[in-house]
């Protein structure tokens, strides 16, 4: 096996890995949606830290593979290829949410999220703005802004400003004084502080040399889900729904 070969099965494995915590994690979701169990999604931290801790694999696999495309020579034909799939699926998200969650629909969920951070990541690699320490010192400055940009727009800034960048509008920067109603929201702050740390570590001499050596037989069983993430991300949900609706109409007959 070749060290690429080695290289990526790992990353697709960790990436499959965040695949399968989310399904885990969405499951479960959905039985509470369906009133087959009760849990506070939103507030309480054994699911909220489990949400920060799957999106933040995904975006970490996502800034790493992006790093390691661009030193393997990807071209940006192919890159805007994967780019318009990833923005077309956000797309879609957002419709199918507004059908179901008309008062929390996605407006800049996790797609949104990365469809913008993988654009203004490419463009900077491209330029080699993303070198050496600048991706983890941007990413840690990105996501330490965060909270800060929330207490100023609270306690500091003009009530309009505030309003207008609370809105649907500009939320996806991240500078908000709340949470938005809404079923998914991954803005720039803080999250493209964590996609740049993972552009860091593919980056990072002790994890390229990780990523190069032979996967073990777990990890190439596992990779090629983390392949294919796209399209079982966008499958997924669906066919759980879909599977618990059709349980309990069986019950119900």
């Amino acid at each position: 096996m070749s060290a690429a070969a080695a290289r990526h099965d790992r990353l697709d494995a960790l990436r499959a890995l965040a695949l399968l915590w989310m399904t885990g994690y969405h499951f479960a979701f959905d039985l509470n949606h369906f009133g087959h169990i009760r849990q506070n999604f939103y507030q309480d931290p054994v699911w909220t830290w489990q949400r920060t801790a799957i999106v933040s694999l995904f975006l970490l696999c996502a800034g790493a593979g992006q790093a390691l495309a661009v030193q393997a020579g990807q071209r940006w034909p192919r890159f805007a290829r994967r780019w318009a799939q990833v923005a077309g699926c956000a797309l879609l998200v957002s419709l199918g949410s507004w059908w179901m969650f008309p008062k929390s629909w996605i407006s800049f969920g996790v797609l949104h999220g990365m469809a913008l951070m993988l654009l203004l990541t490419r463009a900077l690699l491209a330029r080699g703005a993303l070198r050496g320490a600048w991706p983890w010192l941007g990413g840690a400055l990105l996501i330490a802004a965060a909270p800060l940009a929330g207490v100023w727009l609270r306690e500091a800034a003009p009530p309009a400003l505030a309003q207008a960048l609370d809105g649907r509008w500009l939320n996806w920067l991240g500078i908000v004084s709340r949470k938005p109603v809404t079923e998914d929201y991954v803005p720039l702050l803080p999250w493209l502080g964590v996609l740049w740390l993972g552009v860091g570590a593919a980056q990072w001499a002790p994890l390229r040399a990780w990523l190069a050596r032979p996967a073990s037989a777990a990890a190439r069983r596992l990779a090629p889900l983390g392949r294919w993430s796209l399209s079982y991300y966008m499958l997924h949900q669906p066919l759980l729904i879909g599977l618990l609706l059709a349980w309990a109409a069986l019950r119900g007959g």
